[in-house]
């Protein structure tokens, strides 16, 4: 009996969304660990936090939520709960995915900024007419940018 093997070949191909947001939360738990952090990976039913993390020599933890895309776009979607000022050592990566390859970006923003920064675009949006010259309907979703290189990197936020 012959076993065939399938093989496939993960270049260019897009993973599911599910498959890349675990990907952007095992990178981020990866980055956090070669830097000295004790990285957790939280389960599915913990809101709005995928990883909890902290120094072995200190006792504050940090709450972070992982944002991941495979476009290399710097445009971030998240929900209007977003919005609401976190308290505490809360941030967000947000992780493009270049080529398999490739290392990926990380962008580390604190929470407060993303809420206040995404707030303050979606009023804008709301009061800025569409195409048609109506008023944008509200919804749940909001946009957050990270622009250019200003949070690539800035792992030192987390001190």
């Amino acid at each position: 009996m012959e076993h065939r093997t399938r093989v496939i070949s993960p270049r260019n191909e897009r993973r599911s969304k599910g498959l890349t947001g675990i990907a952007g939360e095992y990178y981020v738990a990866a980055e956090l660990s070669r830097r000295g952090f004790i990285a957790t990976i939280t389960l599915r039913n913990t809101e709005g936090i995928d990883i909890m993390a902290s120094r072995p020599d200190q006792c504050e933890m940090y709450f972070i939520q992982v944002k991941t895309n495979q476009t290399q776009s710097q445009r971030w979607i998240l929900s209007k709960q977003s919005e609401k000022s976190p308290s505490g050592k809360y941030f967000y990566v947000f992780v493009s995915l270049k080529g398999d390859r490739d290392r990926p970006d990380f962008f580390i923003v604190p929470g407060t900024i993303v809420a206040k920064q995404i707030k303050k675009d979606h009023q804008r949006w709301l009061s800025a007419p569409g195409r048609d010259g109506s008023l944008h309907k509200d919804g749940s979703m909001r946009t957050f940018i990270t622009k250019g290189d200003e949070y690539l990197d800035k792992w030192e936020l987390l001190k």
